[in-house]
């Protein structure tokens, strides 16, 4: 599973947004058809557990190989 900061790397250098940052950084990505896809990331910098990177990858609309050749 990746890390935190990971996943922190890949958001930023992949265009997406900081935008709110309180218990969690939640991040917004806005697509070609000017819509946005959002996710949010926890404080910290440990392994993300397995079923809540699985949601990420669902809400970031990205596979693990994806994620894999970004960081």
């Amino acid at each position: 599973m990746p890390k935190i900061k990971q996943v922190r790397k890949y958001l930023r250098n992949h265009g997406w947004v900081l935008f709110k940052n309180t218990d969690h950084e939640h991040y917004r990505l806005m697509l070609a058809d000017g819509t946005y896809i959002y996710t949010k990331l926890s404080h910290g910098y440990g392994d993300i557990p397995a079923n809540i990177w699985t949601q990420m990858k669902k809400q970031m609309r990205i596979t693990q190989e994806e994620f894999n050749a970004g960081i």
